[in-house]
């Protein structure tokens, strides 16, 4: 899916932080940056495919960017992307089976929160973990904040 077309390397960044991960496809030059700039300015998860003549690549190197050569080929191009978004899809997938890491504070905030609910509504703490992980998942907060939201709204 394409999310922006940028004349600038300044716009593809001001659209990358607006983003989780995604790949930009460029040349060696943009009007304002090289690439390489480009690369150092993205936030850590894009990728920059970088579409150059096997001459600039020999000038400038690929320097941590995957390269499609000049004339471009176009099943070539669709292979590379696919790859490339193939290998972003497992990324995301072991981001989001790594374990939560929460702060004292938020533990103690869940806890709680079920605590609460378990004395209130008459739950187990297994009924009420359920109910803070369903409502979380369908307001789009973390369970941290959810906790927060029953203490402040039952107290």
């Amino acid at each position: 899916m394409v999310t922006a077309v940028c004349a600038t390397g300044a716009q593809a960044v001001s659209q990358a932080e607006s983003l989780d991960d995604g790949i930009v496809l460029c040349g060696c030059r943009l009007s304002d940056m090289m690439y390489t700039r480009l690369r150092e300015m993205l936030p850590e998860r894009f990728e920059i495919l970088l579409l150059a003549s096997g001459h600039m690549l020999e000038e400038y190197g690929s320097r941590g960017c995957l390269c499609v050569t000049m004339p471009l080929k176009v099943h070539e191009l669709i292979d590379t992307v696919d790859m490339m978004v193939q290998n972003m899809e497992r990324r995301r997938r072991r981001r989001r089976s790594t374990p939560v890491e929460r702060s004292s504070k938020e533990q103690e905030q869940i806890r709680k929160a079920k605590g609460l609910l378990m004395e209130r509504n008459h739950m187990t703490e297994k009924e009420a973990h359920r109910y803070l992980q369903k409502c979380s998942m369908d307001s789009g907060t973390n369970m941290a904040e959810m906790a927060q939201m029953v203490l402040s709204m039952m107290r």
